[in-house]
């Protein structure tokens, strides 16, 4: 008798490890079936193009469109479609990345003539990962829910290195409810996915990092400026910088002054990184919303007047750390 209860146990035991294994196996090829579904991916910059790339290494086919078409050759060599609109794209997945310039870029890409809106398919999951005002995105995603699809804005910290190496910072907005399916894929390109809040508070968080950003990249090319005209080398005063108090994302991790750092813009005579005069557009938004909000941003303010000089003098296409050799130029600021 007590054979044949040892026997009916092992039995029990048997069939729960398949099936737990059979569930396991079911649960792998579904995300593997996932994973072969299409992902459109709209504006391949500077940004969007590393990003892109963190998707197909993770073994997701996109479908990519980007308004120069030179953008799009590289995927396209290897073997990714290259729309021709971003209808097209709306099209062909109904998964759809964008990362964009502007907020015209955005309202555009969106809603223009051959926009994502005129072929997208009920249910699509569409997340903007540009920096755009806060009011565009709900604006856009009142006419996306129009649509029966799914809206979220997806802004993102870290810069190029970041985008390159998948260690990008997400801040989403949108639909609770939604945001584990776009965790999906923001994780593929990135090591932090925060939820912030409804459609925008994502903006709302970018807008005052890049802010937070400008103004301690300013005072760090001040500090630097200032220490190396008192006699300083500029590695001792970065070092000494990044082991006391003034120490700042700026400072240790993407100095301004050329010859601290290798791999940043300013080894590279600020060439790639992030513009300057993406820069100013982004404090730009900064001052609408404090104004919309009557919130006082005093430093905020004089850090888009400094960009906005930048822009006016020649370094709109440079990297946002050139501020440092702006100041170093401007001898009547």
């Amino acid at each position: 008798m007590a054979a044949v209860l040892m026997l009916r146990g092992s039995a029990r035991l048997l069939y729960k490890h398949r099936k737990v294994r059979a569930v396991s196996i079911a649960m792998v090829c579904s995300r593997a079936m996932a994973s072969k579904t299409p992902v459109g991916f709209i504006g391949l910059g500077n940004m969007g193009n590393p990003m892109a790339k963190n998707l197909v290494k993770h073994g997701y086919p996109v479908v990519a469109y980007d308004v120069f078409p030179e953008a799009c050759k590289e995927f396209q060599d290897s073997g990714a479609q290259v729309m021709d609109s971003p209808a097209d794209v709306a099209e062909r997945a109904d998964r759809i990345i964008t990362m964009l310039p502007s907020s015209p870029n955005a309202v555009e890409v969106y809603t223009g003539a051959n926009g994502i809106l005129k072929k997208v398919k009920k249910g699509s999951l569409l997340i903007d990962s540009s920096t755009i005002d806060p009011a565009v995105s709900k604006e856009i995603a009142k006419a996306v829910e129009k649509m029966g699809a799914v809206f979220m804005d997806a802004p993102v910290s870290g810069g190029v290195g970041a985008a390159r190496a998948g260690n990008l910072t997400f801040m989403v907005g949108g639909v609770e409810q939604e945001f584990d399916a776009a965790k999906e894929l923001l994780t593929c390109m990135g090591s932090n996915v925060i939820y912030c809040g409804e459609v925008g508070t994502g903006q709302a968080a970018k807008i005052c990092n890049n802010m937070l950003l400008a103004i301690s990249m300013i005072g760090t090319a001040e500090a630097m400026n200032l220490g190396i005209r008192l006699g300083l080398d500029p590695k001792l005063l970065a070092k000494i910088l990044n082991m006391s108090s003034g120490r700042c994302w700026s400072s240790d991790t993407y100095n301004p002054v050329p010859g601290v750092m290798e791999g940043v813009p300013s080894a590279n005579n600020y060439q790639g990184g992030f513009g300057t005069t993406l820069m100013a557009k982004d404090l730009g938004l900064a001052q609408i919303t404090a104004t919309n909000t009557k919130t006082p941003v005093p430093l905020g303010s004089l850090a888009h007047q400094i960009y906005r000089m930048m822009c006016a003098k020649g370094y709109a296409l440079k990297d946002f750390s050139a501020v440092f050799q702006f100041l170093r130029e401007e001898e009547n600021l």
